[in-house]
């Protein structure tokens, strides 16, 4: 049976097939940008099999991330940037230089202990760089591409780090009542025809997205991914919805055939279905 290091070369070794001379002609047109809708949709599915337990599916993947990786590289490797062998290797002298406390004689006992470990380490080498980087934000490294409930979460994290954070859960919440109320006031000024139309007034946008921040602020506090929770509802609002809509089909209709009244019956008998099963 071949070892982890053959199975490996084995698929970077097919990798370099697909894009060479006489491979796969989708293969050889993708670039950089033509690829990155893929891996971010790879990351997601993931999450998903990591949420719903699949066992069987998670390999799969977690193959179909690494293909992502092997596919940047292959195409950094044909135009001389990088190879493989260069992630590889950053990334086991950055498992090593930020585990000190496992290949070096630094000591942590704890995960707390671990993480400023990981931060001093991380600050230090912003130090070593360039005149640039030892100026930078403490906000530096958040990307703005990412999930803007990630982005939110990382931002709220990395300002807490230099004590710019509510002092307890329950500032959080006179905050979130605070965001409620700015917003219910801007609305009082927006006539409800606007107020439904696509041109939402910026400031409304600017209050809800208020809204959200202070939501993700109060997820960090209660150490919840936002992302993931919100994820979870998404799910069993699809998965309740369905099943209203398998209601109505038995009679040949529609949500948009029955009343108001009749939809939230049948919501409700959707969630005393799951709580019951």
């Amino acid at each position: 049976m071949p070892n982890t290091g053959e199975r490996f070369e084995r698929a970077v070794s097919i990798m370099d097939r697909l894009r060479g001379r006489g491979g796969c002609p989708w293969d050889r047109e993708q670039t950089f940008d033509s690829i990155k809708p893929y891996t971010v949709e790879e990351t997601y599915e993931v999450l998903e099999a990591i949420d719903n337990r699949d066992w069987n599916e998670l390999p799969g993947e977690l193959g179909d991330l690494l293909l992502q990786v092997l596919f940047y590289s292959q195409m950094a490797n044909e135009q001389d940037k990088f190879s493989i062998d260069d992630v590889l290797d950053r990334l086991s002298e950055k498992l090593v230089s930020r585990h000190p406390h496992v290949f070096g004689d630094v000591k942590a006992e704890t995960s707390s202990d671990v993480l400023r470990n990981w931060e001093a380490i991380k600050r230090k080498e912003k130090q070593q760089g360039s005149p640039d980087q030892q100026s930078q934000s403490v906000l530096a490294g958040v990307s703005p591409a990412m999930p803007a409930l990630l982005e939110a979460h990382k931002l709220g994290s990395r300002a807490a780090k230099v004590g710019f954070d509510w002092p307890d859960i329950n500032g959080l919440f006179e905050k979130l009542e605070e965001e409620v109320q700015e917003l219910r006031q801007e609305l009082k000024h927006v006539p409800e025809s606007e107020s439904k139309s696509k041109a939402v007034p910026s400031n409304i946008e600017e209050e809800v997205g208020d809204l959200f921040f202070v939501l993700v602020n109060l997820a960090r506090h209660l150490a919840v991914d936002p992302e993931s929770a919100l994820k979870k509802t998404n799910r069993k609002f699809r998965r309740r919805f369905q099943w209203m809509e398998h209601q109505l089909s038995l009679s040949g209709r529609s949500p948009k055939d029955a009343p108001m009244e009749e939809l939230e019956s049948l919501w409700q008998q959707a969630k005393e279905k799951e709580l019951r099963a």
